[in-house]
């Protein structure tokens, strides 16, 4: 039972954990390393960051990759030729320096404070969609009980839970089982990705009737060749999703 003086001596906590993590424990700038009391400094987040930077170029509705000159479409060559099994993807930024820094502390890092600047970000480039529709609930790329145990978290996860709250959309965070262990998508060959990837994914029996005529949102850190995605709208489809966005804070550009 909260006493009348428990909200006090909340606020007293919280007070001391701020100053012991700056002043005993001072937190460092993520990209340049001056000590601040943020995940990333002003100077840094206004020059790398800048709202509206990672929007500057026309992207592909559907798979988020860079439209060339001659691509007047909404949709690039590439998705014309053989459609994913999502229907729209949002990121916030190509996959390049410095943005590539953030992404790999926090995977490897284990800097789990960079996932809420993360999703705030994404959040941003997504209020700048046009005629932006929102999904009814948000499921992160699973990972596999081995790399799940090896890391100590799923990266995609620690985004998708800030992110939700700033849309105001339902998580649910076990909707999604990686059934088969893959290799990671960085160590294997482009032309065996879509291979890799093949039905891991399956959509968990007690979860299925949430997906029947749902749009679902999928976010994940980074979004590469999209096999990965990919394999997890057909599974969400599968189950009766009738629409699949893809939300990811960086997109490698192609090659």
């Amino acid at each position: 039972m909260r006493t009348a003086t428990q909200p006090l001596l909340d606020a007293a906590w919280r007070a001391l954990r701020q100053w012991l993590g700056t002043t005993l424990l001072p937190a460092q700038c993520a990209l340049c390393g001056i000590g601040c009391p943020q995940v990333l400094c002003p100077p840094c987040r206004a020059q790398y960051l800048g709202q509206g930077r990672g929007q500057l170029r026309a992207r592909c509705r559907q798979c988020a990759n860079p439209l060339a000159d001659i691509e007047v479409a909404l949709l690039c060559g590439r998705c014309l030729r053989q459609r994913p099994a999502y229907d729209a993807t949002v990121t916030a930024f190509d996959y390049v320096a410095p943005v590539d820094q953030l992404l790999l502390q926090l995977k490897f890092g284990a800097r789990l404070a960079l996932a809420p600047l993360l999703a705030e970000l994404l959040h941003v480039a997504i209020q700048q969609q046009q005629a932006w529709d929102a999904p009814q609930l948000l499921c992160p790329v699973p990972l596999g009980p081995a790399r799940l145990a090896e890391r100590g978290f799923n990266q995609a996860l620690e985004i998708a839970r800030p992110l939700a709250r700033l849309l105001d959309v339902p998580l649910q965070p076990r909707l999604a089982l990686r059934v088969r262990e893959t290799r990671a998508q960085s160590g294997v060959a482009p032309q065996e990705r879509r291979a890799n990837l093949a039905h891991a994914f399956a959509i968990a029996p007690e979860h299925e009737a949430v997906l029947q005529g749902c749009h679902v949102g999928i976010v994940d850190d980074v979004m590469s060749s999209g096999h990965t995605v990919n394999a997890l709208a057909a599974a969400c489809k599968h189950a009766g999703a009738v629409k699949v966005s893809i939300l990811v804070v960086a997109r490698t550009p192609p090659h």
